[in-house]
């Protein structure tokens, strides 16, 4: 599968690691930036990222800032996002099978490259489960559509 993927500054290593980690499972990475750590701003690369998955481009995104705060804040400003902030291997497994995620938003600098391949890998694997929480993914879905 492609899955765009981006971070600024802070996410750059993680995302880096992050990227070898979606190869090692058979994925490839669409890489929207930012390419160091010099200072940048995250939302101008939440938004390559959140477009393409607000758009049907691509069905699923990763992001990542320093604290996964501010790119999944600026994701989900998107009507057909639902970008989760993912910081351990629970809420891997919850944001997707309760919420639907469609977005992974990491803290990179709160994550080491295990964790990052333990939630990468439970976030990839977990499907939504349905039932009760499809009701309410469209009661958040329908906010956006008044």
């Amino acid at each position: 599968m492609i899955i765009p993927i981006a971070s600024d500054h802070a996410g750059y290593p993680a995302k880096e690691v992050t990227k070898k980690i979606l190869e090692k499972f058979g994925h490839k990475p669409l890489d929207f930036g930012t390419d160091s750590e010099d200072s940048v701003d995250y939302a101008d690369f939440a938004v390559k990222v959140a477009e393409r998955v607000n758009n049907g481009e691509n069905e699923i995104g990763i992001l990542i800032c320093g604290s996964g705060q501010g790119v999944c804040m600026t994701a989900n400003k998107y009507p057909k996002v639902r970008a989760g902030l993912v910081y351990s291997k629970h809420s891997a497994e919850m944001t997707r099978l309760h919420n639907d995620a469609n977005i992974l938003c990491l803290p990179g600098r709160e994550l080491n490259n295990e964790q990052i391949e333990e939630i990468l890998s439970i976030w990839l694997n977990t499907d939504f489960e349905g039932g009760r929480h499809e009701r309410r993914i469209n009661k958040i879905e329908s906010l956006t559509q008044q």
